[in-house]
């Protein structure tokens, strides 16, 4: 059954940098091609824009993988790629600050601004915690590793596309329902490997990235260390960790390649447990052009990381069919 199209909500956090000819949003770009020519920030995003898309639009994306999005700065030639741009995604929710104001700055008329992440949650749901204190007013951003709500994600991105491209609604439309059905898909084998893991759902990880998953698939996330500085933590909150690994028995603690941490490790050395130093947030496993680097192979790969961490089996995720459901086309940044 198709999920209901985002409404009301997307035309809140949508930034309408001039009208075409006769007030109406041009169908086709205007930058001299036969599709719409759509930027986007961080590579899930483009991915998921792309299985949406597929050759129909031409997306380029922004921020590199193994970047930090939310310290990010757009270089000069940005500039000229968002000058360009008929649609930009984002995530908004304040994630990439940097890249909405150079946006704002060079859109050319007719264009489009969407804060995606901004449009889908309600204020109501915003998570804070541990990097993002509600005192600082910045909610957690993460919700693309959660599959109910990269879902709701397609459903913007293809509402956008329909909109403005209504001559390939039908192609839109298919697209939409092979991706959704590929998502539910995926959530569904999490909930199945997950009841394998003998202890608690617990994590402890390098970064606050998985809150809203945590929230819908009954995990519990005891621990971030990276804090909203982006440093390591002071030494007093590296021994609370220590006591409340040991307290709950967790058997992995989860950092990333990207984002290194000696206090991670030191928490390891001191509590025995094993370091899985490979999880990731926004950096697409593989290379452009591979199976896996997708936003569908990201997520497999963190859940499948994640549940046999924590000792765990995922048969129905390594099964898994992760290939895009559109040709993917679009440019990934390195």
């Amino acid at each position: 059954m198709r999920s209901s199209r985002a409404t009301g909500p997307v035309a809140l956090v949508l930034t309408a940098f001039g009208l075409a000819a006769c007030g109406g949003t041009d169908s086709r770009s205007s930058s001299g091609g036969n599709v719409l020519a759509v930027v986007t920030t961080v590579a899930p995003i483009t991915s998921i824009a792309a299985n949406i898309g597929g050759d129909k639009v031409s997306i380029t994306g922004l921020v590199p993988e193994g970047t930090n999005s939310h310290t990010f700065e757009p270089p000069p030639s940005a500039s000229v790629v968002l000058s360009e741009a008929d649609v930009v995604f984002i995530n908004g929710l304040q994630l990439e600050e940097p890249m909405k104001g150079l946006a704002e700055q060079t859109a050319k008329d007719g264009s489009e601004l969407i804060e995606i992440g901004t449009a889908v949650l309600p204020e109501s749901d915003y998570i804070y915690d541990f990097s993002f204190p509600e005192e600082d007013g910045k909610p957690n951003p993460h919700l693309w590793t959660d599959p109910t709500w990269a879902l709701k994600y397609a459903e913007v991105i293809r509402d956008t596309f329909v909109e403005r491209d209504p001559d390939n609604v039908d192609y839109y439309e298919s697209n939409f329902d092979a991706f959704e059905a590929k998502a539910t898909a995926l959530g569904e084998a999490l909930r199945k490997d997950q009841e394998s893991i003998p202890g608690p759902r617990a994590l402890l990880t390098y970064h606050d990235a998985y809150a809203y998953f945590a929230d819908t698939y009954d995990w519990t996330v005891i621990g971030a260390i990276q804090p909203e500085n982006f440093e390591d933590p002071a030494p007093q909150e590296v021994a609370d960790l220590i006591d409340q690994i040991r307290a709950e028995d967790v058997p992995t603690i989860f950092g990333s390649e990207v984002f290194p941490s000696k206090a991670l490790e030191q928490i390891a050395d001191e509590t025995g447990v094993r370091y899985e130093d490979t999880l990731r947030d926004d950096d697409l496993p593989g290379e452009p052009g591979d199976t896996e680097h997708s936003w569908l192979g990201l997520m497999r790969y963190d859940y499948v990381t994640m549940i046999t961490g924590l000792g765990g089996h995922a048969p129905t995720l390594d099964a898994l069919d992760v290939d895009d459901v559109a040709p993917d086309s679009a440019e990934y940044p390195q």
